[in-house]
Order: structure tokens, then C-alpha cells, then sequence
């Protein structure tokens, strides 16, 4: 039997049913790739309505021809928030280098895109939304495989029955979970935390970032454009993640205080905006390494597989590929055999951008006063120095296939 033949058989049956988990990027990525090689996809997300704002995130590489190949591509240009001007300061808010942002990123100017994250996620659903079913404000509370199907139970109490699963839920994932176990066991702790939140631009900053650094810590205010609001960002070390803290607001913005306490430069009024904001998101600077993706009729895509961390500035962009792999590899063959191919032609683009995130000393975020100075000296070079037009490689380390023909 052909290809074709099996592709034909298999769209003849009915339309296979699928459960995706999550509605931030990689799983309405996945839907609209779904949709159009014919699966039945509905879309479950635990928070009320689609997720506006955060800060910007990229999309680079062999991401830009996903969104290509799905017709946002003009709309995400038109989001793109064009940042200038990087500025590196010292503790004593000395500046110590000025950049053109590519050129520490790795991006590509004209053709990398960097937009707010709500952008691109309402992008995406704009794109699938009429043609899949979303149920927001639920989550999944069970999964059973021991049938010809996965039996799956809602926490709003509904059961239904798929043909296949797939966790799109991000780097603490709770499909992950109920499949391989705890997170432990995949999460590759890389030493730091951070938090981001909104405050006020007081500071008459315009598309550009400026980053303070002592060893072992580093603030930033980042201006995406003419906006009357900055993100703040708090990065610093800590030996062990602060399991705790993960799951507490008030724990977060006490060990944020405290490990910034005697900071200068702009970081106290930083911290006060911190106490008020509303939109904190605090978590480990981690990656997600797993062995496999899959479990029988369930598989895993973006964060919740294989999170870069944001250090590589690549989880955006692997979280689009992965879904665009993931759905060609089913478009023509049975879970199995799909979720197969998917690991098999996807795992080395996830692998060579995953070890983007550094080696050495002279990292971005170093934690000794010699590591510093190291970079800083990097810096000073790097100023000189035109930008790319190339990028790094790893963002275009892989070619998109052409899958079967869609219905």
C-alpha cells in the first residue's frame, strides 16, 4: 500500500480527533496545522480568555517560514516592535557598551522579528479560531489509554474520548506529568531566576533596552516603543530553584526584594513597581530535556517537550517548528508511526538550539566580578562590530519539509 493509499484510508474512516492542551503558541500552532491535513481539534486552556501581553519574545530562523507558510507573516511584521539601541551599564549605572540588539541575540535585522507575545498568540488564534474548537477555563484532570482511544477527564467534570492528546502546556506541564511524572526528572536547572513585570516609563526610554549588571544579578528596562509603560525585568543566581517560590506571588516579590535589596541605579524604584504590579510572571531560568516525546497516543510539543529556556531567546521559535513537524509527521500516518517521525526529524533543530543558551565565563549574565569583567570587554568588542546578516546557525538549522497535500 502506498502513502497516498494509507492517506487516503485514513481520511476516509473519519476525521481522527484531537485534544490539544494549552492556547499559547505551540498548541494553536498546532491546531491550524491540524485542521488543515483534516483532524477534528479542539483546544483546551485553563485560563479564561486568550493571553494577552507579556514581554517580547522572537521569531527567527526556520520559525519565520512557519508563519510564512501560515499567512500571519505580514501581521507579525506590522507587531514588530524594532528595538535599537541595547545598553550595558555597571553597578554604578556607568554605561559600559551600546549595541545594536542583534548583535548579542544572534538575529538578523530586516527579517528577525521581535514582537509582545500577546501578538503573536492572538495572531494565532485569529488564524484558527473559526475552524477549532477551544474550551477555555477548563484543563484536563485524567487521562486513560487503556482503550482504542484516550479517555480524558475534564476538571469541569466532562469526559470525552480522543484519538490522540497532545500537551501544549508549557514548561511546567501538567500532560508531562501525567504521562512521564514529576518535572524533576527533565528539568535542567541553569543556575538563575528571573521576573518581569509592567511599570511605568518614567524614564524616557524608546525602543531600547538598558541592563544593569553586579555579578550575579542584572536589571533591565525594556521600551518597545513610545509606550508610557516599560517592562522591568530582575534576573539573578541562586544555587537551587526556589521550589516554594514557584508557587507563591508574595514568596516571589519577598526573594526578588531581598536579593536586590542594596542595588542601586534605578532597581529600588524597580522593586516598589514590583510590589504593585499585576502582571509578574516569576520562574527558573530552565530547559526541559527528555528522552521522548511521546507516550502511546499521547505526545508533547513546545515548552512542555523541550523548553530552550529564554536565554537561547529560541522557545518561541522551536514551539512553531515543533507544532509544524509534529502535524506534517501525522498528516499521513497513524499516531504512532507519526509521533515517531515527528522526534525523529525534529530532535537535532531542538538539540543544537537548546546549547545556544553558552559555555564558559563571559555568559550574558555572569556571576563572579571576573566573568564580568569578561564579558564587558566582549562587549566593548562587540560594539565595534557590524551586526549579521546571516544569524546564528542554529536558527536555520532546519529545512522545512514539505508535507502531504491538505485538504
Amino acid at each position: 500500500m502506498t502513502r497516498t493509499d494509507q492517506l487516503r484510508d485514513i481520511r476516509s474512516t473519519s476525521r481522527r480527533k484531537v485534544l490539544i492542551s494549552g492556547a499559547s503558541i505551540a498548541g494553536p500552532a498546532l491546531a491550524f496545522w491540524l485542521n488543515r491535513y483534516g483532524f477534528a481539534v479542539t483546544v483546551v486552556e485553563k485560563a479564561g480568555t486568550l493571553r494577552d501581553g507579556g514581554y517580547p519574545i522572537d521569531v527567527r530562523g526556520t520559525a519565520l517560514e512557519v508563519v510564512r507558510r501560515m499567512g500571519i507573516l505580514p501581521r507579525l511584521q506590522d507587531a514588530h516592535v524594532d528595538l535599537r539601541r541595547l545598553t550595558f551599564l555597571d553597578g554604578d549605572g556607568g554605561e559600559v557598551a551600546s549595541l545594536n540588539p542583534h548583535t548579542v541575540t544572534g538575529g538578523v535585522a530586516g527579517r528577525d522579528l521581535e514582537i509582545r507575545r500577546g501578538d503573536l498568540t492572538g495572531a494565532l488564534y485569529a488564524a484558527v479560531r473559526d475552524d477549532v474548537e477551544f474550551l477555555f477555563n477548563d484543563s484536563i484532570d485524567a487521562l486513560d489509554q487503556s482503550g482504542h482511544g484516550v479517555d480524558v477527564t475534564f476538571r469541569g467534570g466532562s469526559m470525552r474520548t480522543f484519538d490522540m492528546v497532545v500537551g501544549a502546556d508549557g514548561l511546567h506541564s501538567r500532560t508531562r506529568e501525567f504521562l512521564f511524572g514529576p518535572e524533576e526528572q527533565f528539568h535542567r536547572y541553569l543556575g538563575y531566576c528571573f521576573a518581569v513585570f509592567t511599570m511605568r516609563n518614567t524614564f524616557g526610554l524608546s525602543h531600547e533596552t538598558m541592563m544593569w549588571n553586579t555579578p550575579g544579578r542584572a536589571a533591565a528596562l525594556y521600551a518597545v516603543g513610545d509606550s508610557d509603560e516599560v517592562h522591568a525585568f530582575l534576573n539573578f543566581a541562586h544555587p537551587e530553584p526556589p521550589f516554594d517560590a514557584f508557587r507563591n506571588p508574595e514568596a516571589q516579590r519577598d526573594l526578588v526584594a531581598t536579593v536586590f535589596a542594596d542595588a542601586g541605579w534605578e532597581v529600588p524604584g524597580m522593586l516598589a513597581a514590583m510590589r504593585d504590579a499585576d502582571d509578574l510572571f516569576f520562574d527558573g531560568v530552565s530547559q526541559i530535556r527528555m528522552p521522548r516525546w511521546s507516550s502511546g497516543r499521547v505526545a508533547l510539543v513546545g515548552d512542555a517537550a523541550y523548553a530552550p529556556s529564554f536565554l537561547t531567546g529560541q522557545g518561541s521559535s522551536l514551539a512553531l517548528v515543533g507544532a509544524y513537524m509534529l502535524a506534517g509527521s501525522l498528516a499521513d500516518r497513524d499516531h504512532a508511526a507519526g509521533f515517531a517521525a515527528y522526534e525523529h526529524n525534529t530532535r537535532e533543530f531542538v538539540t543544537v538550539n537548546q546549547e545556544q543558551v553558552g559555555e564558559g565565563d563571559a555568559t550574558l549574565f555572569p556571576t563572579t566580578a571576573r566573568a564580568l569583567e569578561q564579558r564587558n570587554d566582549m562587549l566593548r568588542k562587540l560594539s565595534t562590530m557590524p551586526s549579521s546578516t546571516e544569524g546564528r546557525p542554529a536558527h536555520s538549522a532546519l529545512t522545512l519539509p514539505e508535507f502531504m497535500p491538505m485538504t
